[in-house]
């Protein structure tokens, strides 16, 4: 075998492995032929077309540049909200994937150049919009979660970016401490705690200067479900929660809303009482159809012991504010994992610890609910 046909083998795989990732995360380009795509890390990477078009809608205005392209795919939607956008890679590899792309995309309003971000940044006029998704990898795979520990380092090149636009968006690792970050970052206007399928995918800083005095808008959005939960740091510091015993519904809120600690917010804007100050799960008489999470029907309450769950075979189980792993409570109460019933391990008003045995309210089935 010849070192072209081996090269070419090993193209053709990773196109195959490209675009099978591509019709989960991008399945709009997973359709288009002449789509290319780069190595397995870059696609794992890379944002999903249903984040990237709700980035899309963060800002719009005339010029916009984005200084860390990768692939491509958050530029190709956000690029669309401007009359003249720029797209920067300094790898070579994914420059020539994503330029070759964007003509196959049809995307006219763009230019394509391939420079350090810094060295570029610093030869560009002001821009009405910068983005930047620093790399949060490091080179032995290893995730880093410290805007310090990013590259490039946004704790000292974040006046700089500011210096060069009106609004700076970022793009942060969803395991980030985001008090920390703000602490770092306090031009910040809004952040977006974005969740796919209730996980949790991205933190998206929305910068603009002279901010440092404004009250931090925080979105919570799961996307494909709505409404977005929006409050801020300072309603939720002053917020009263109210507590109640399990009702008829039982709440979890949704990941975005707990990655952004809105734990007694969400309780008050939708009437549900908190069943403990550290438990994070919520109750009502009624059912509250509009709740940003999963909605659950109280069937019965009970201790964790074996003799009381013993008409129980299956289950799913989940532990919230409660002394032991699932796996210590599944093999101490004898459950299997599965089934239509959901068990909540969790701390209720008077300190005692229970088993909440509910059944699913799904969103589709609460009009008749109702």
């Amino acid at each position: 075998m010849t070192n072209k046909s081996s090269e070419n083998r090993i193209y053709e795989a990773e196109q195959l492995e490209g675009k099978a990732i591509a019709t989960i995360k991008i399945p709009s380009w997973a359709v288009i032929d002449n789509i290319k795509y780069p190595k397995r890390l870059s696609m794992e990477q890379c944002s999903s077309e249903y984040t990237a078009k709700y980035k899309a809608n963060i800002v719009h205005g005339y010029s916009f540049t984005d200084l860390t392209g990768g692939l491509g795919v958050d530029f190709a939607f956000m690029s669309q909200s401007f009359k003249k956008a720029t797209y920067n890679e300094y790898n070579t590899d994914l420059f020539n994937i994503a330029t070759h792309n964007f003509k196959v995309l049809q995307l006219n309003n763009v230019q394509t150049v391939n420079y350090d971000a810094m060295e570029y940044l610093n030869s560009i006029q002001k821009q009405d919009c910068i983005y930047i998704d620093p790399a949060r990898r490091s080179k032995s795979g290893g995730k880093m979660v410290l805007l310090e520990d990013c590259e490039p380092d946004l704790t000292k090149i974040k006046d700089k970016l500011l210096s060069k636009c009106d609004t700076l968006i970022v793009k942060l690792s969803p395991m980030l401490d985001m008090d920390a970050a703000l602490k770092n970052l306090p031009e910040t206007s809004d952040i977006h705690v974005i969740s796919i399928k209730n996980e949790c995918k991205e933190l998206i800083f929305v910068l603009q200067t002279n901010n440092e005095h404004a009250s931090t808008q925080i979105h919570c959005v799961n996307i494909l479900e709505k409404p977005c939960f929006t409050f801020t740091k300072d309603e939720e510091k002053n917020a009263q929660s109210f507590f109640s015993m399990p009702l008829k519904y039982l709440y979890e809120p949704n990941s975005s809303i707990l990655k952004a600690g809105a734990f007694k917010m969400v309780g008050i804007k939708y009437n549900a009482y908190k069943l403990h100050i550290n438990s994070h799960l919520y109750t009502s008489k009624e059912l509250i159809d509009s709740f940003p999470g999963r909605c659950f029907e109280i069937m019965e309450i009970c201790s964790a012991h074996k003799n009381k769950l013993k008409h129980i075979q299956k289950a799913n189980l989940a532990i919230r504010n409660f002394p032991s792993s699932v796996d210590e409570l599944q093999k101490k109460i004898g459950i299997k994992d599965g089934g239509e019933l959901y068990l909540f391990a969790t701390t209720i008003l008077d300190g005692s610890k229970n088993i909440l045995v509910c059944k699913k309210v799904n969103k589709n089935d609460i009009s008749e609910a109702l």
